[in-house]
């Protein structure tokens, strides 16, 4: 822990902010960034001491890879609600000489899954896609890790898996995460090897206790002596489906045994000159988003932030490349997209002209949507030699399933919710899914992660990001580009600006509460839109590049850490 400590000390004092720009925020909205400087490398994450390990790997010789294994296996012991090794997600990867990769590690359907495997008679959505064992997919979380380590890593892959043992063995628990174990409580305490986990007494641990976890100690060990046979073939594997087979879960050893990350072609899009890489599918991130900003590149200028016409023409964008990304949208293993189409500048300036610049343009009825809840991660790194990293990872809800492997400490997805489970009806989160995306077995159900990686238009490294959030990851990363880019904002007001969503479906504006003006959202009404003000948003782990090196913003609306040297 000595290592881990020293490391806290410097994220807490941090280094000298830049020059800010005030944003044109509502005189309601409170929310500050608190951007870390440094000259070399830089490190944002959801949690302070996941942030150490990584920055700890940098300081040892590691490289960007390196630091994202170490700080993706941190997660899962300090960050358990979304951190994780029993779930899944993607990277985004570019190294110092311009070459960019996606890996896609999102969880798969079980063989034994099936199309109508969460109705019931009457063919209403069961919860079983959401608490429990038959709600988890195969986790392809530690076979990502081991894919970009085996390809890109520098360091052993022993020593990138050291500060999670370490914390594993035993850390301080901080309010945030006693809280959010508390919110769960009664979920945890279904599943006995959950509430042996996490609970104390049938209680969250309190603030400061010291929380050792040695079930899950012995797992990364395992892990860290391995590989990631060891999970998907060997002991770890073996617990898995008994854990299963004691709860009527569908993930079987042959299931383990097949499952493989992916390398894929990442999305590279334009914006004013700027270029973005960003997610392919499974993950809708890229196209999505890229969709979206082609059809306001088309407009010289952008209205100012914050007035009702700027809020209308970005709302009426969202709004068309969410339909396309609910119809056409899927695992590119089983479901042909035209994501040339999609993408192109041309098909951008057909969607635009279908904009009117003062009237909403009502969804219609038939488009359907899906995406994962707000409990996901993201983290942002770069190392010394610029080489960038942009990790996105989940469990789905918080805390996956519920379920934790018994002897093994871990918990299991829940992200089998991400399928269709009945085509044209609202799931939990009011989206409403389509026959792209239905089950099938060995599928990767659909995502909205968006790890993205910007240059300048010299073509240099200018920023890494991405965000938890559901469906908002999307437009939360579109929107903090926007702010860069158009608004001309320093990258902690672009963070800490209050945001919005659209989705298609349901047809409503969900804006952050105190984020718009009474003003603008009467003018906004008056056009059409419906405007729910109680709205939710992700938590932004992002890095920029500046003349004295990097700049590493943490979303205030979390309790992340942001630290470079």
């Amino acid at each position: 822990m000595r290592k881990l400590s020293a490391v806290l000390i410097l994220i807490a004092v941090g280094c000298a902010k830049p020059a800010r720009v005030e944003a044109p925020f509502p005189a309601t909205w409170t929310l500050k960034s608190k951007p870390v400087s440094a000259a070399h490398a830089m490190v944002v994450t959801a949690h302070p001491l996941a942030t150490a390990a990584g920055v700890e790997i940098l300081k040892e010789g590691g490289n960007a890879i390196d630091a994202a294994l170490a700080v993706g296996f941190a997660l899962e012991v300090v960050l358990p609600d979304a951190g994780n090794i029993g779930g899944g997600g993607f990277i985004v990867h570019r190294t110092a000489a311009g070459e960019v990769t996606a890996l896609d590690y999102r969880e798969a359907a079980p063989s034994g899954a099936s199309h109508d495997m969460y109705l019931d008679s009457a063919g209403n959505v069961t919860d079983k896609s959401l608490v429990g064992h038959l709600a988890a997919g195969v986790p392809g979380s530690v076979a990502g890790m081991h894919a970009a380590w085996k390809r890109y890593g520098k360091l052993p892959w022993a020593a990138v898996l050291a500060p999670a043992i370490r914390l594993a063995e035993g850390h301080v628990i901080d309010t945030a995460r006693s809280r959010s174990i508390g919110w769960e409580r009664e979920t945890l305490a279904r599943f006995p090897a959950s509430r042996a986990q996490f609970l104390v007494n049938d209680s969250a641990p309190a603030p400061g206790t010291m929380w050792r976890q040695p079930d899950l100690a012995r797992t990364l060990r395992l892990i860290s002596d391995s590989g990631p046979d060891v999970f998907y073939r060997g002991q770890i594997a073996d617990l898995i489906v008994a854990e299963m087979q004691r709860g009527g879960g569908l993930i079987t050893k042959a299931d383990l045994a097949r499952y493989q990350a992916k390398w894929r072609d990442p999305v590279r899009l334009t914006y004013r000159g700027y270029t973005i890489f960003s997610m392919p599918p499974p993950s809708s991130g890229g196209v999505t988003m890229g969709e979206l900003l082609n059809i306001l590149e088309g407009y010289p200028t952008l209205p100012p932030f914050g007035t009702p016409e700027y809020v209308h023409l970005v709302t009426e964008a969202m709004r068309r490349a969410f339909i396309d990304r609910n119809r056409y949208l899927g695992d590119p293993d089983f479901v042909q997209m035209p994501l040339d189409r999609l993408l192109s500048k041309s098909y951008a300036a057909t969607l635009r002209g279908q904009i009117d610049p003062k009237r909403a343009t009502p969804t219609p009825p038939i488009s359907t949507s899906g995406g994962e809840p707000l409990e996901t991660t993201h983290y942002s790194i770069v190392d010394g030699n610029g080489d960038a990293v942009a990790v996105t990872t989940t469990l789905n809800g918080g805390f996956g399933s519920a379920v934790t492997v018994t002897g093994a400490g871990f918990l299991l997805n829940n992200e089998m919710d991400d399928f269709t489970s009945a085509p044209g009806k609202p799931n939990m989160f009011g989206l409403i899914q389509g026959e792209a995306n239905a089950i099938q077995p060995g599928k990767r159900m659909l995502s909205a992660m968006t790890p993205s990686i910007v240059l300048d238009p010299a073509g240099q490294l200018y920023m890494v990001l991405g965000t938890p959030g559901g469906p908002t990851i999307i437009t939360t990363v579109a929107q903090v580009i926007l702010n860069v880019v158009d608004q001309k904002m320093s990258l902690a007001d672009a963070v800490a600006a209050p945001r919005f969503h659209h989705q298609a479906l349901p047809d409503i504006i969900r804006s952050e509460r105190g984020g718009l003006s009474d003003a603008t959202v009467q003018a906004l009404e008056a056009m059409g839109h419906q405007v729910d003000r109680r709205g939710g948003s992700g938590t932004v782990a992002a890095i920029q590049k500046t003349a004295g090196g990097w700049v590493g913003v943490i979303d205030p609306r979390s309790a992340g850490g942001a630290l470079g040297y």
